[in-house]
């Protein structure tokens, strides 16, 4: 990587991050269109994506380095995204020489400004290098961890009053650790062991998930590039999120209801499990856009008869669909997706407590019109991708309260034999993000008395 593609790179993780960070750009989004729209090489493109969410994810505890150096807002809108950039660099990325990172932080900010706004940079640079990493008094619990993991000091707060401190502290460690790169196995196509044969062939380390024994983990990324992932062999699927599926008990005739199923993922996991003669999948979306990505999804999977998408709202099924519609029920539903910090660093700075509410009068809601729809004795599984208990258990037993016709079965699978899951009073199955370094996802069963 030479010098002129490291500072390109640098520029355009720049460019990225002056639009996130200042103009409320979707990281994801503003990225994905800088990187296709550039001539960086793939090592390039590496670096690129490590610095803009690398910078999001660290952004408070980098912004504490620097605080104290910063005595006024700086005019230009580069420079605070330049510094914290920097600081990422210097302080996480040791494979990059210090100078380097100040030299390009000089030239960028010369090439940007005519106003002498590198002086700046470079002076508190410096002095970021000189002090070494700043972290506030351990005995202030909220804060310390507040800043070090870089985590909302709500966030730590609720985190801590729910699940003590010593749990919130692994929590929030492990949500900035690198995601697994898991995929799950179309055990109608392959098994298992064939899977990982041809995977360890093309090059990856590869293990099976002490979670779940149909998902396999890789040592890089790179499989969407592979012939067992073009021929639906595999797909990539967070090990939690493909328990949620296996809770529904999906039996071949099944006529099943994915209520919230963008991108897909679990809606292939439905479809996988049923006879293509007599079982239907129906996948709904509020949004009539994501409906595509279900759509090509189906298609790899060679799924498309199967699976019937349609844009509604879910909180619409029982008036569009009528009673006794569906054997079985998926309400994934949308929430705080606390669970997905690592994938989505900057979440963490979006959400409040009160958002947390809202989205339960929204999944309550959606429970409500879903279970008209059920047929006597159908089963309708309830899943988050956050840990909160006021979008889980508490939704659940308002739910409950309202509607004893229904009651909470225990979950039964094979690998809650082996693995460790925490079950509340109410039967919801509840999996951290440090218990399996996976997605955090929260899962309650709920039955139709027949």
């Amino acid at each position: 990587m030479n010098n002129l593609n490291v500072a390109t790179a640098r520029e355009v993780a720049l460019n990225v991050l002056t639009k996130v960070l200042q103009q409320k750009s979707y990281s994801n989004i503003q990225l994905n269109f800088s990187l296709n729209n550039s001539t960086l090489d793939e090592r390039d493109k590496a670096l690129v994506t490590q610095l803009v969410y690398g910078t999001i994810q660290y952004k408070l505890f980098l912004e504490y380095q620097i605080k104290h150096l910063l005595r006024a807002k700086p005019k230009e809108s580069f420079v605070v995204p330049l510094l914290l950039m920097s600081v990422y660099q210097l302080q996480f990325l040791d494979k990059i020489p210090d100078h380097a990172v100040l030299n390009s932080a000089n030239e960028l900010a010369k090439k940007r400004s005519s106003h002498g706004a590198y002086k700046l940079v470079n002076g508190i640079l410096r002095n970021v290098q000189r002090q070494g990493p700043l972290l506030p008094a351990v005995g202030q619990t909220a804060e310390y961890l507040s800043i070090k993991e870089s985590m909302p000091e709500w966030l730590v707060k609720y985190l801590s009053d729910k699940f003590g401190n010593s749990k919130t502290a692994r929590i929030l460690q492990s949500l900035n650790t690198v995601s697994h790169n898991s995929v799950r196995v179309n055990t109608k196509k392959t098994t298992v062991q064939a899977a990982k044969e041809e995977l360890h062939d093309q090059g990856f380390d590869v293990t099976v998930s002490p979670l779940r024994g149909e998902n396999i983990l890789l040592s890089h990324g790179g499989v969407a590039a592979t012939n067992l992932f073009r021929d639906g062999q595999i797909t990539i699927q967070d090990e939690a999120s493909s328990v949620v599926v296996d809770a529904l008990h999906v039996e071949p005739g099944d006529i099943v209801l994915d209520a919230c199923a963008a991108p897909g993922g679990k809606t292939m996991q439905i479809a996988e499990l049923l006879d293509q003669n007599v079982g239907k999948v129906t996948a709904l979306d509020l949004h009539e856009k994501k409906l595509a990505l279900i759509e090509n999804n189906a298609k790899r999977l060679e799924l498309t008869d199967l699976i019937t998408v349609q844009a509604m709202d879910a909180r619409n099924v029982a008036s569009e669909f009528g009673p006794q519609k569906f054997d079985k029920i998926l309400v994934d539903a949308p929430c705080s997706g606390l669970g997905l910090l690592r994938r989505k660093p900057e979440i963490r700075y979006e959400k409040t407590f009160t958002d947390i509410i809202n989205l339960s009068k929204i999944q309550l809601a959606i429970l409500e019109s879903v279970a008209q729809s059920l047929k006597i004795g159908g089963r309708i599984v309830y899943s988050t991708c956050t840990i909160t208990p006021e979008e889980n258990e508490e939704v659940v037993a308002r739910f409950i309260a309202a509607h004893p016709e229904f009651f909470v079965e225990q979950i039964k699978l094979p690998s809650f034999d082996s693995v460790k899951t925490e079950v509340g009073t109410d039967l919801t199955v509840r999996i951290f993000p440090d218990d399996y370094q996976t997605d955090g996802f929260s899962i309650t069963s709920l039955r139709l008395r027949g």
